[in-house]
């Protein structure tokens, strides 16, 4: 009898499991908080989940919704790119829904990357990107961020690119490590991005989850970059609604219509009722923003502090539902091995930085945490953590 994983193609059997199914699957055996994944532990507003179940009742999004997104929806983030950002992008033209983030991410990557064509990616990365990248055929170049601070570290990205280089896949607010890229660093990304002609998917899932004086700049916004930037954004983060799976890109028409061909290929729709919801969610006022980002700065204060007391050397947080700590000051060798020992230990479950790399040696030291938890769990798990020392 064939073994498993026979009949997969080589290239794609080193994402035949993942760190968070690892560890999600340790949290449910052991009963240890899971602040491994990132998904609140609390809905979204009433109002957009009352919307969604008007919009079934109502019959609306039942059915197909429109190949490339619902029109009021496509309208809502055309205006909402405008009203935050000030770019003018056309609804009909300029803008594609899809089924979460990740979708649009892999349908522009297949269609943008050829076979061995290069895409640089800031590692530590959202675990999709690698596989994405494989899928498509391309070939992921990994650009380490800073070992001190995670901070891009753009004498790397310049040595790195090479006449394959097509694509750089950026991340901002940035996950794993929880930094916003300054426009200092943009503007210096930019400037390789246009003196090398390569094209950027900017995957802006976080953009509202901002933290003090670290606000969120979309690389489309400097200039010469708006016609070469895919800019993705995602309900799922910005409503506290993940099942729901709506995602988008905006950006030139040219980027669009190639992920559109993709795109209508792989889901073909999805999300019909939820669509309608979200178009009422990105017309909120001011307020909600403010608020969903207070709510969520206090928990990483909470948690941040329970870190340090505890002796963790912690990079702060400045977005994201993450922050990074250095686990090394706890007596740990690698992230690795403490995220493997802690659930038995004291049942608490994190992801470590290495699993994220396509050099496992960049992120050795680093774990990733989720705060975007209740604060009695996150105390829970402060305290549970507590007997480590």
């Amino acid at each position: 009898m064939a073994a498993p994983l026979d009949r997969l193609v080589p290239r794609l059997r080193p994402h035949a499991s993942t760190i968070f199914g690892e560890m999600s699957s340790l949290a449910t055996k052991l009963g240890a908080i899971n602040l491994g994944q990132g998904f609140p532990d609390t809905d979204g507003p009433e109002v957009l989940k009352e919307a969604a179940i008007r919009a079934i009742q109502e019959g609306r999004g039942n059915q197909y919704p429109p190949a490339h997104g619902l029109p009021q929806l496509r309208q809502a983030i055309a205006d909402h790119q405008k009203s935050f950002y000030n770019l003018d992008v056309d609804w009909e033209s300029d803008v594609v829904v899809s089924t979460g983030a990740s979708e649009i991410i892999q349908s522009a990557l297949m269609a943008l990357v050829d076979t061995e064509d290069e895409v640089l990616i800031f590692e530590p990365w959202f675990d999709i990107y690698a596989v994405a990248v494989d899928i498509a055929r391309g070939k992921a170049i990994g650009v380490p961020l800073n070992s001190t601070n995670l901070r891009p570290d753009f004498t790397r990205l310049r040595d790195l690119i090479t006449s394959r280089s097509k694509v750089v896949l950026l991340n901002s607010p940035h996950n794993p490590a929880g930094i916003v890229f300054t426009r200092e660093e943009l503007q210096e990304l930019a400037s390789i991005v246009i003196e090398h002609n390569l094209i950027v998917i900017s995957d802006e899932a976080y953009e509202h989850l901002w933290y003090d004086t670290h606000p969120h700049i979309p690389i489309s916004t400097l200039p010469g970059m708006f016609e070469r930037t895919l800019t993705v954004g995602s309900a799922g983060k910005s409503f506290s609604f993940t099942g729901w799976k709506v995602g988008w890109a905006s950006g030139p028409t040219d980027l669009v219509a190639a992920a559109r061909v993709v795109r209508q290929h792989l889901s073909y729709v999805s999300s019909g009722p939820f669509q309608w919801a979200i178009a009422e969610g990105l017309a909120f006022p001011d307020s909600y923003w403010e608020d969903f980002r207070h709510d969520l700065q206090q928990k990483r204060d909470v948690f941040s502090a329970g870190l340090k007391s505890l002796g963790f050397d912690v990079i702060d947080s400045e977005g994201t539902y993450f922050v990074t700590t250095n686990v090394q000051s706890m007596g740990y060798k690698d992230g690795l091995t403490f995220c493997r020992e802690i659930p038995e230990k004291v049942k608490v479950v994190a992801i470590p930085h290495s699993a994220l790399c396509g050099d496992p040696a960049v992120g050795a030291p680093f774990v990733r945490w989720a705060f975007c938890k209740q604060i009695p769990v996150l105390e829970e798990a402060l305290d549970r953590l507590s007997q480590l020392r």
